[in-house]
């Protein structure tokens, strides 16, 4: 297979399908839905035998336990990506929405329009079920979308394709409006990615290095966040009970996931009667504490904290925590060190907590919750492609009108300028 030849082909494909997607109005692309959730359903069999030999394969090359867990698909998975796709179904269809509609001076009226974003390149790894996730948001803002999962998942994708296919003919869409790239050749990411005149923008979705190496490499705009180094900041006027609720759920709840805690700061007129019941309640988890000096003074277990500690993500039981002497230095820091995904402050007093608001550069901040809640579903978007922490286009979770933009309308009636 040539591969460049291969990857501008899906492209020219991928364009022609998005114009007509642009055209399609909400009760087409949700009988599409709705026609892939009951393809899925009715290819349970299916997709798990295909499912077993991507485990197969993995097991065979070494994937670790923690891979395959992600790779496998079983009954509740396959349940999990029907209702997904009923789900979005039932989402309300941003596209052509008019908003601001004003007149002007002139007599015109100018306002502003809701439109796809055109073709989606979607780049990531392991888990299977993020192809029909991945394709039913893509569709259900208009836009088309071109999927290239790990290649450790290929006969799993392929079969979630077939699916999807399915469901598009069912509802007499091209069946190029959703593809899932056939090759493993990893040089299919690089043409992905380097394709402006077919592909819009990129979604990457996977591990660091994988999204460092597209950010360094697209040329089209790239939806992403590099890193989920999230705070939690207990004022000197925080709740006892709540902080104590918060900083354990913000680090325990999952340790694997983007909006995790990372780095709790805590006010130092706090620290003495906050941390060693924290510390106790994070033993109970086995979580391993690395503090600055003055925590590793209150808490005897807990270990000395490198400069590297500040500026990382854990994803795993390990926690850093640093006391500071004033908001504006829990500020400071969450601004130098933080990767502007989620952070928390926990406070009763309400003009700090607004301070904190404003003067966090993060793409979601938060006043008494848990960094836990940065999510697409908790945020009521219904679903989620990703998490952003860039300003342009789209920042915070993303959702199908983050995978739109606006464009403005102007409505005359044979107006002309003076």
């Amino acid at each position: 297979m040539d591969v460049k030849d291969y990857m501008t082909r899906m492209g020219q494909q991928a364009r022609e399908a998005a114009v007509a997607l642009a055209r399609a109005n909400t009760g087409l692309k949700n009988k599409a839905l709705l026609a892939m959730a009951e393809a899925i359903h009715e290819s349970r069999d299916a997709l798990i035998a295909a499912n077993v030999r991507d485990l197969e394969a993995g097991r065979a090359s070494g994937l670790d336990a923690a891979m395959l867990d992600r790779l496998e698909l079983n009954q509740e998975r396959i349940d999990g990506m029907v209702e997904g796709l009923r789900q979005v179904a039932a989402l309300p269809d941003p596209v052509g929405g008019i908003t601001d509609m004003n007149f002007m001076p002139s007599g015109i009226q100018v306002g502003k329009m809701r439109v796809p974003l055109g073709v989606i390149g979607i780049i990531y790894e392991s888990r299977p079920n993020v192809t029909a996730e991945a394709a039913s948001l893509c569709l259900k803002s208009g836009n088309a979308t071109i999927l290239r999962g790990g290649s450790e998942a290929i006969h799993s994708n392929q079969a979630i394709a077939a699916c999807i296919r399915q469901g598009l003919s069912t509802a007499g869409l091209p069946e190029t409006a959703v593809q899932v790239v056939e090759t493993t050749d990893r040089a299919a990411v690089g043409e992905l990615i380097t394709m402006p005149q077919y592909v819009d923008v990129v979604v990457p979705r996977g591990g660091k290095g994988l999204i460092e190496r597209i950010s360094r490499d697209a040329r089209v705009t790239v939806i992403k966040h590099l890193d989920g180094i999230c705070h939690v900041y207990l004022d000197a006027e925080c709740d006892r009970d709540k902080a104590l609720s918060i900083a354990l759920n913000a680090k325990t709840h999952r340790y694997g996931t983007c909006n995790t805690m990372e780095t709790l700061l805590v006010h130092r007129a706090v620290a003495a009667s906050l941390l060693p019941d924290l510390a106790g309640l994070y033993a109970e988890k086995s979580v391993e504490l690395r503090g600055c000096a003055a925590t590793v003074e209150l808490l005897k277990d807990a270990v000395p904290a490198s400069e590297e500690d500040w500026s990382t993500e854990y994803l795993a039981p390990v926690l850093a925590i640093k006391l500071v002497n004033s908001m504006d230095e829990a500020i400071t820091h969450i601004n130098r060190y933080g990767s502007h995904h989620t952070d928390a402050i926990v406070t009763e007093n309400y003009t700090l907590a607004r301070r904190f608001l404003t003067e966090v550069d993060s793409s979601s901040v938060m006043v008494n919750a848990s960094t836990r809640f940065a999510d697409g579903f908790e945020y009521g978007l219904g679903a989620e492609i990703g998490i952003s922490t860039d300003k342009i286009h789209a920042r915070g979770p993303v959702g199908l009108e983050g995978l739109t933009s606006q464009k403005y309308v102007v409505l005359g009636d044979g107006h002309i300028r003076q």
